[in-house]
């Protein structure tokens, strides 16, 4: 973790050096659709880094306004964080997503951070467990940029870090490990796309800085 500081060190100063790849600011993006009954009790919404776990399919009618802009944050070629960038290739696909992919040296994570974050996404999705300490030392930093993890998730996150994980995911950070008995065949195509819509559909809805728990 040391070694990441000299860069965190530097990291006010980079984030406000580049344009990205957006030039045009605009207003918050609306999502279209609600969220179905058994996502999330309205009356009593969940308390800062709370994990919840919503009804299956209660996300499937939010989808992100056409050209809703994403950062695919990536690191490693392992076979669950290939699986987790797949599902996310294919959800921005379906769904018009602009989308931009940052794949980080080892060496530097926190560098691609801020490359992520310079490009003004709406929101930086993650994949990969070697950008979990990285994470958990700048987005405390950036709390006007939304990040989502997918497949693990920061011991102690903000309220701009949203995480989606399941039995056999769940990694937290090196000496703390994963929440859970881990499991890379629970890393399934099928499983991560679920987890990429409900986690884009509660950043959507401002559902934020918690855990959502899907199957």
């Amino acid at each position: 973790m040391s070694r990441l500081l000299p860069a965190a060190l530097a990291l006010l100063v980079l984030a406000g050096c580049s344009s990205g790849d957006w030039d045009e600011a605009r207003p918050a993006p609306v999502p279209i659709g609600a969220l179905g009954a058994g996502f999330v009790d309205p009356s009593h919404p969940p308390a800062p880094e709370a994990t919840i776990t919503p009804s299956p399919g209660s996300w499937d009618q939010v989808h992100p306004p056409e050209g809703y802009r994403v950062v695919l944050l990536t690191i490693g070629a392992d076979a669950p964080t290939t699986t987790v960038v797949t599902a996310v290739e294919e959800w921005a696909e379906a769904e018009k997503v602009s989308l931009r992919t940052v794949t980080a040296d080892p060496a530097e994570p926190v560098d691609a951070i801020v490359e992520a974050m310079n490009m003004k996404p709406d929101v930086v999705v993650s994949a990969g467990d070697g950008l979990i300490d990285p994470l958990a030392l700048v987005t405390p930093n950036h709390l006007d940029q939304q990040f989502l993890v997918v497949g693990a998730e920061l011991a102690e996150p903000t309220a701009n870090v949203t995480a989606v994980e399941w039995a056999g995911a769940g990694f937290r950070g090196e000496g703390l490990g994963s929440s859970t008995t881990y499991d890379a065949a629970t890393f399934t195509a099928e499983r991560c796309a679920r987890a990429v819509r409900a986690g884009a559909a509660a950043v959507l809805h401002r559902v934020r800085g918690i855990v959502l728990w899907v199957d």
